[in-house]
């Protein structure tokens, strides 16, 4: 029988320890439970928040509708030849199911390891890490239409994937419930050493033949390097995107800051490192009240302790303007902020 919770607490459901509450809060475990929550038509109507790890949010005030913690499990994988495909719950947490992958020698996910957040949420942002996005392994995923209660398979090119993209935070959005996502991997490695970091790190540790298993460790080794652990300090991870610019701003900024780190890329446009931008402008490692910004990675801003939503969402302008003050550069926030 699925549970309403009312006045339920969401500060152990965000990482970023952010203290706020749902008027009404519902967990689901199986596909059904959905059917069954939306055959009553006051839970169609009221205001919803589908929540997976709480990984990519930002409680800015409570939330006066209903929250949906997905916490449908299970993972299932089939091989033909060297394809494999993996079929995941939208509750799994991400990163245990790219250490199965990884384990069992499924290639395609390693430079993905040590994303926070669920699977169910890694489509709707096209998760991305150190030269890979979730549309590199993307199959299909089955979501759960609301309005009519039925349930469709969405393929790849239904998905609108762009950077940190998707139809479901576009067209789509909040129209469907993704309850289980497939991934297609391969047995044959096609590793993506493109990032330096990766190289760097390799050829620190002398590994001239890497291993998948070798990146996924050097991918968690940098990341635990350079981010937060949010049990010990409140975080979302990056809270910016990599801002995309034009090649005349470009050449602006690289005139004045010829060191600026940048990626470029096939469609002409120019990626931006955002940490490298908020680190010029003194940001990095920065307290401001019980906020402030992470002392190794300045795109990372953190709860110190007690911090409320609009204290990081006011230091979050305050990093905006500065950076659009120096660079000409506008920042967009990759964390959602629920307002």
């Amino acid at each position: 029988m699925l549970q309403i919770q009312e006045n339920a607490s969401l500060t152990n459901f965000n990482t970023f320890g952010i203290a706020a509450n749902a008027r009404y809060f519902t967990e689901i475990t199986h596909e059904d439970d959905l059917v069954e929550l939306f055959l009553d038509e006051q839970w169609r109507h009221l205001p919803r928040l589908i929540l997976g790890g709480g990984s990519n949010m930002l409680f800015v005030t409570d939330f006066d509708g209903l929250v949906i913690r997905m916490n449908i499990r299970g993972i299932e994988h089939r091989i033909s030849h060297d394809h494999v495909i993996v079929e995941a719950g939208a509750g799994e947490v991400w990163n245990e199911l790219v250490t199965y992958c990884v384990n069992y020698g499924f290639a395609g996910m390693e430079n993905l390891s040590l994303i926070p957040g669920s699977v169910g949420a890694s489509p709707i942002q096209n998760i991305g890490a150190y030269g890979v996005e979730l549309k590199d392994v993307f199959h299909s995923c089955r979501a759960f239409e609301i309005a009519t209660g039925e349930f469709k398979t969405f393929l790849k090119d239904e998905c609108g994937f762009g950077y940190r993209e998707s139809v479901f935070k576009s067209a789509l959005k909040g129209q469907y419930i993704i309850t289980q996502v497939k991934f297609e991997l391969s047995l044959n490695p096609n590793l993506n050493l493109g990032y330096g970091a990766i190289q760097q790190e390799l050829e620190k540790n002398n590994i001239a033949n890497p291993t998948i298993k070798d990146i996924s460790a050097v991918v968690s080794r940098i990341r635990v390097s350079k981010l937060p652990d949010p049990s010990t300090i409140g975080n979302a991870g990056s809270f910016f995107k990599n801002p995309v610019i034009g090649e005349e701003l470009f050449k602006q900024i690289h005139n004045q800051f010829p060191d600026v780190v940048n990626y470029p890329t096939t469609d002409g446009v120019i990626k931006l490192a955002a940490g490298w931008l908020i680190e010029q402008c003194g940001w990095k490692g920065k307290t401001v009240g019980n906020t402030g910004t992470w002392k190794n990675q300045a795109l990372v801003l953190v709860n110190h302790g007690g911090a409320t939503g609009s204290e990081v969402y006011t230091l979050s302008s305050q990093i905006i303007d500065s950076v659009y003050t120096k660079f000409g550069v506008i920042l967009e926030r990759e964390v959602n902020i629920i307002s």
